[in-house]
């Protein structure tokens, strides 16, 4: 007698391989059989003809870090048909996080990751997955160590070159992080404290998760004016130091730059024929979407919140930014020259007195205020919030989606932000992949956009148990119709679910089937083990 048994599926693997009809059976958690079952009994069963039986998906960049420990359910995330969360990117995330830095670090985070009722009680890695385990969550999660928080942890938040000495103190940190599960270190090159590094601090970091065969998970410091110029870079630091090269959220910024989308993947492919493993993460969108104060020049973040808050009263400073932020300089990218203040949409903010203004873009907010200065419209309104806003910035292209999107390197993450009236990425990532361009427009076969989905990502990030359908593994799966799934979240909308996934099993309990969601405590926090490396 098992647990359960899904009966009648197309089951589509997570190898790529071609999809058969078949049977699972379930119990403990774990595929115990896979086959024609018609003698095999269970407690319960699900009939799932006519529908795909895939692995659990697997998001390759969330913001859930804070979320997540206020719900244990996120149904945004897992209607999706995700299983796992990978929380710590950009380098700036929960933890590690000192005692000391609490107050500034939720400030730099709020825009980002949002502002909910939780005690903020962590100091380490292992603390704040421990806190997340207590939460009991629905699903599973896995965690990388950011950059910013080990350099906050050595040497604040100054913008400065790391010291020699400081840099070994970095490379400590980050084994301990490492040693207390971290799944890879992540590091995101726009933000403050991230921004303020040297190439060969990061580079020193990336000779530790070499040792440690883990990934890079990296927001470049250009997506779009010296895109092909950062991602070689990077390259030639990977091959120094011998680690893999996953780029956060791969896409081409601005208009003046789409025709470089060929350029982009051919770097990839080089890379990879010289031996260099590289992959990246792509959301299905022509936006992006992330916290206000990143439109402001990385000088202005120098110390922190406060500081840069200081700044935006400074008329002299203003003038300069908004200069900058016309016009971009050599090493930085200026999003608000990319969008316009037209393309630049508010999707969170703190107080009550601007709620009004969530969902209207900067032109917008300046012609309710009467205003015509958009640039010194969105600093006043960092300033007026703490900096705890969110945006959506239109920035791509639909053909630069779609060729990224078709290269068999990458792999999907919703770069969901849940506060506010979010982009709807949060809520409709990955059927909008299965819907829109893998079964209306044949990006990709069915088959190697779910490997994409499952086992590649299950693989970079050392998750060996799922990813896979077969006897042995963790019962992470998602039933879905696959002439109906997609997405139903739109840039207006954005709080809707999709429609055709009908049952998420995460550790073979049934979370999500048909409009019930159930919360239970069927997650796993992932704490990876490197027992047997050399150092």
């Amino acid at each position: 007698m098992y647990d359960l048994i899904i009966r009648n599926g197309k089951i589509i693997d997570g190898t790529g391989s071609p999809w058969y009809y078949g049977d699972i059976a379930i119990d403990k958690g774990e595929i115990i059989k896979i086959g024609k079952l018609m003698n095999c009994r269970s407690n319960e069963e699900i009939d799932a003809k006519h529908q795909v039986v895939s692995p659990g998906f697997i998001d390759m960049h969330t913001h859930s870090d804070l979320v997540i420990l206020d719900e244990p359910l996120i149904e945004a995330k897992v209607r999706q048909g995700i299983t796992t969360d990978l929380l710590g990117q950009d380098g700036i995330a929960a933890a590690p996080l000192p005692k000391n830095y609490v107050s500034p670090w939720r400030k730099n985070l709020a825009g980002l990751d949002g502002t909910p009722p939780i005690d903020w009680d962590w100091t380490t890695i292992e603390e704040y997955l421990k806190k997340i385990e207590a939460n009991k969550p629905s699903y599973n999660l896995a965690v990388l160590a950011p950059h910013g928080n080990i350099r906050m942890e050595v040497m604040g938040l100054d913008n400065r070159p790391a010291t020699d000495e400081e840099i070994k103190k970095m490379q400590v940190v980050l084994r301990r992080s490492l040693d207390e599960g971290a799944v890879g270190l992540s590091t995101g090159l726009i933000y403050p404290p991230c921004c303020f590094a040297e190439m060969k601090e990061l580079e020193a970091l990336c000779e530790v998760i070499a040792e440690y065969g883990v990934p890079l998970v990296i927001h470049q410091r250009s997506e779009g004016d010296e895109i092909l110029e950062s991602m070689q870079e990077l390259i030639d630091m990977m091959k120094r130091c011998g680690a893999h090269l996953h780029f956060s959220h791969l896409k081409n910024c601005g208009k003046d730059n789409w025709h470089k989308t060929p350029q982009v993947l051919k770097k990839i492919d080089n890379a990879r024929e010289d031996g260099l493993e590289v992959t990246f993460d792509q959301y299905p969108y022509t936006a992006g979407s992330t916290m206000l104060s990143a439109i402001l020049p990385p000088w202005a973040h120098n110390g922190g919140t406060e500081e840069m808050l200081k700044r935006l009263k400074d008329p002299d400073m203003r003038k300069v930014m908004i200069q900058e932020m016309a016009t971009a300089f050599k090493g930085w990218d200026s999003m608000s020259k990319w969008a316009g203040w037209d393309g630049i949409v508010i999707t969170s903010v703190e107080s009550t007195e601007k709620q009004n203004y969530v969902g209207k873009t900067i032109e917008e907010i300046a012609d309710i205020e009467g205003r015509k200065d958009y640039a010194g419209v969105a600093l006043d309104l960092i300033l007026y919030e703490r900096n705890a806003v969110g945006m959506i910035d239109f920035v791509m292209n639909e053909e630069s989606v779609k060729m990224i999107l078709a290269h068999p390197a990458g792999t999907i993450g919703s770069d969901g932000l849940l506060g506010g009236e979010p982009h709807p990425r949060a809520y409709g990532s990955f059927p909008r992949i299965l819907g829109k361009y893998v079964r209306d427009e044949k990006i990709l076969s069915l088959e190697n956009m779910i490997r994409r989905m499952t086992s590649q990502p299950a693989r970079i990030i050392g998750l060996q148990d799922r990813g896979i359908i077969r006897e042995g593994m963790a019962a992470d799966i998602v039933i879905f119709d696959p002439n109906q799934i997609i997405d139903q979240a739109t840039y207006e909308n954005s709080r809707q679910y999709n429609i055709g996934i009908d049952t998420v099993i995460v550790n073979g309990q049934i979370i999500i089937q048909g409009q019930c969601a159930y919360q239970k405590p069927a997650g796993k926090v992932f704490k990876r083990s490197y027992q047997n490396i050399g150092i």
